[in-house]
């Protein structure tokens, strides 16, 4: 009874439900790197550096997810585009968790390179991060309309047209992602700062 009234409820307003998950979220990254909560463990670089890793195997599983179900859907496989988006969430659920642990115990990295190529790094990071805090709200909503309505009952709604902008932006911010990661990590070199707030 619960379930069917939050689903009642998620139907009739997910704008307002995508408008107060989108807060709590914003609100979780950026109190992570303003606020000294001791909230997160204590990390050392080598723990950083795994984490780092993780999150782009977590990036590259859920671009294959996200590119799949895209794949699905232009197909007409509804069953196997919803269970891909769906899972494509669940993995950057994980890579939210895994990155506010990273960056709330451990800090950041600051990439070291030539003038020419810092510029293409930053340029290609701050397109990735535009594109992480815009796609937040319309991935957030396309899931909301997905998980509320039938694939009869999408085609009257706004979902098909949320959702090529929501994966879009999301395919594109996690690739940028992937690429600066390499960049960092594996290419170039890097130094490791501490959050603002932190110790």
């Amino acid at each position: 009874m619960a379930t069917v009234n939050a689903r009642r409820r998620l139907r009739e307003r997910p704008i307002g439900f995508t408008l107060l998950l989108t807060v709590v979220g914003y609100t979780l990254v950026i109190g992570t790197f303003v606020l000294d909560i001791p909230l997160y463990p204590e990390l050392t670089n080598e723990q950083v550096n795994i984490l780092t890793h993780a999150i782009a195997v977590i990036n590259a599983v859920t671009t294959v997810l996200l590119l799949a179900g895209w794949y699905w859907i232009r197909n007409g496989e509804t069953g196997k585009h919803r269970a891909a988006m769906l899972s494509g969430f669940a993995t950057i659920l994980l890579f939210l968790v895994v990155y506010l642990i990273r960056v709330g115990g451990g800090g950041t990295k600051e990439f070291v390179g030539g003038a020419l190529v810092r510029n293409a790094y930053l340029l290609m990071l701050a397109i990735h991060i535009i594109l992480s805090i815009v796609a937040v709200p319309v991935v957030l909503y396309a899931l909301i309309l997905g998980l509320t309505h039938t694939p009869a009952e999408l085609r009257e709604t706004a979902h098909a047209r949320v959702g090529r902008i929501a994966a879009g932006s999301w395919i594109l911010s996690l690739v940028l992602g992937i690429v600066t990661y390499l960049m960092l990590n594996h290419i170039y070199d890097y130094e490791f700062a501490m959050v603002v707030g932190l110790p």
